[in-house]
């Protein structure tokens, strides 16, 4: 079932993803080569602990972090443990806050110093393409819309969507209806409307779109071992069209 949300309860919810912004900002200029990805979560715990806010995340469905962060071929939900970053890696940064029992969910994919070109395009096709699926999110268009314009974007760059991982709905819960599936056809689905709050978030591999997870029963990685990247934004769907509630206000 889609729930959807007042002003009042969007405005909690744009309070819960401003922290989850701020959070990831503050990671983006913080990362560096020699951090260790547990770096990366204990330096996210210290600002929820600042802000107010808890950990998404941690806990649930018994995951251990604040963090995910996913490194290389890793897509998602990778575990933040002693591993060195090194020049020249990227790493998936998903986080989420919970802040008056409203939830926040936002995802970057950063370089480590300097990159690859190829990692490069990864990074800059996945991002264009989470914008792509934000600006089809207008009441009266259908859930495909959204999905389709990832998937269109990222094949043109020779790019795959992964299948298997999805974005989602947010409020109260971290995960609601609907899943947004990042590949589709124009038209089909779910009437979008006016109250609707979504976690559209794309996770692109370099070569092929198959995944496995590793026996740590989390790590989701690229089954070929090229790159994947991920970036997600939490929106509402207004009368004005989307808005992005994860942003540094």
């Amino acid at each position: 079932m889609v729930i959807l949300k007042s002003q009042e309860e969007i405005e909690k919810l744009r309070a819960s993803n401003n922290i989850v912004a701020e959070v990831l900002s503050g990671l983006r200029e913080f990362i560096k080569p020699g951090l260790t990805t547990l770096d990366l979560d204990q330096y996210a715990e210290e600002m929820l602990k600042r802000k107010g806010a808890k950990a998404a995340f941690k806990g649930y469905m018994g995951y251990p972090a604040a963090l995910c962060t996913s490194v290389n071929s890793e897509v998602v939900h990778g575990i933040p443990s002693e591993r060195i970053l090194h020049e020249g890696d990227i790493v998936s940064i998903d986080f989420g806050a919970v802040y008056q029992d409203f939830y926040g969910d936002s995802a970057i994919t950063v370089p480590v110093g300097t990159v690859s070109s190829v990692a490069t395009r990864l990074m800059k096709t996945t991002e264009e393409a989470l914008y792509k699926g934000i600006r089809e999110a207008k009441a009266g268009k259908r859930l495909g819309d959204i999905s389709a314009a990832v998937q269109d974007h990222t094949e043109k760059y020779g790019f795959s969507v992964v299948r298997d991982f999805v974005g989602h709905g947010i409020g109260r819960n971290l995960h609601e209806d609907p899943q947004i599936p990042n590949y589709g056809v124009r038209g089909r689905g779910i009437e979008l409307k006016v109250g609707m709050v979504l976690a559209i978030e794309p996770m692109v591999n370099e070569g092929k779109y198959d995944v496995k997870v590793l026996k740590d029963g989390w790590t989701v990685v690229t089954t070929d071992g090229k790159l994947s990247a991920h970036f997600e934004h939490t929106i509402a769907i207004t009368e004005n069209g989307p808005v992005i509630l994860s942003t540094v206000v």
